[in-house]
């Protein structure tokens, strides 16, 4: 990558092969993966999440990864503890020289680093998620709607998450940011820009993949060990719909139907949000999914050097 780059990010939504890209592109350079997914955070939710570990081995070699595995189901991650992982992850490969690739979807976690954002930790707030509890998800995403600072929708499809998401509104709005800050950081960013017929189709062919491979079991397993239902329903996607599924809330055809419904609407805010990320000044250099692996990284390689 080109020196005047501090790191290079991979983003695209959900299905678009970025991750196979990331690899490839790290073999290539020498670099290392930084993940970019809220749900990856997590250990043993692996199928769900799409983790897809045997991608980072290539050509018998094993790619360094960072911000996989690093925390226990059951505990609420925020943007705020990422963005401080990503920092200390990016600092540890910096100090091997080694370049460092950002990859992933989830679309605030990507801005809270590639524009530097100023964030604090915030506190559980009873009185506040008392009076939110009997609102439903389409309530509540109203309720979001009406703050003016940024916050990420691309996750909200579940009434926890949506009342987490306004509690930390409610937070910036009424407290002050602390004096934390976070370096400037000039980033490559490469989006994936995948066909939305394509997406669909990959989307229900994963999905079925996934459902063969035990994702059901994944699920079981979680619950088994202890985490609590409400808990994997908070993540969303996969361990929403399959949860409700195994605690007998939805059949396994209505499971599967929603689940297929939400992750297609899922990746459609995805792109939502990136592009709203073009609008808010971050530059996307997109290129073809339909491009060859080699092709794109062709491109890559191309763009790094054009933008000396």
């Amino acid at each position: 990558m080109a020196s005047q780059y501090d790191f290079t990010t991979i983003l695209g939504p959900t299905a678009s092969g970025k991750t196979t890209l990331a690899c490839r592109l790290a073999h290539k350079t020498g670099a290392e993966i930084i993940s970019g997914d809220s749900r990856q955070v997590y250990r043993g939710m692996d199928i769900g999440t799409g983790k897809d570990l045997s991608d980072y081995v290539v050509d018998g070699k094993a790619i360094p990864y960072h911000l996989i595995d690093i925390v226990n189901p059951g505990y609420k991650y925020s943007v705020y503890e990422y963005q401080r992982d990503f920092l200390s992850a990016y600092n540890d490969i910096k100090s091997r020289n080694k370049p460092v690739l950002l990859c992933g979807g989830s679309g605030l976690y990507l801005e809270s680093v590639i524009r530097s954002y100023r964030l604090s930790p915030v506190p559980p707030n009873p009185t506040l998620r008392e009076e939110l509890a009997d609102k439903s998800i389409e309530e509540l995403t109203e309720i979001l709607k009406r703050y003016k600072t940024l916050h990420n929708t691309t996750d909200i499809d579940s009434p926890q998450r949506a009342i987490r998401a306004i509690e930390i509104e409610e937070h910036y709005l009424r407290e002050p940011l602390d004096l934390r800050s976070f370096p400037q950081l000039n980033s490559l960013n490469i989006g994936i820009d995948v066909d939305r017929d394509v997406r669909r189709e990959r989307i229900s062919r994963r999905l079925k993949q996934r459902l063969e491979e035990g994702m059901l079991d994944e699920i079981r397993r979680l619950l088994d060990s202890g985490i609590a239902a409400e808990d994997l329903i908070y993540y969303g996607l996969e361990y929403k719909y399959l949860t409700l599924h195994v605690i007998g809330q939805l059949s396994h055809d209505e499971m599967f139907r929603q689940l297929e419904i939400a992750i297609h609407q899922f990746a459609k805010r995805q792109m939502t949000w990136f592009r709203g990320m073009e609008r808010r000044g971050v530059k996307i250099h997109w290129i073809k999914e339909s491009l060859s692996t080699e092709e794109k990284i062709e491109q890559i390689m191309a763009l790094a050097i054009s933008q000396e």
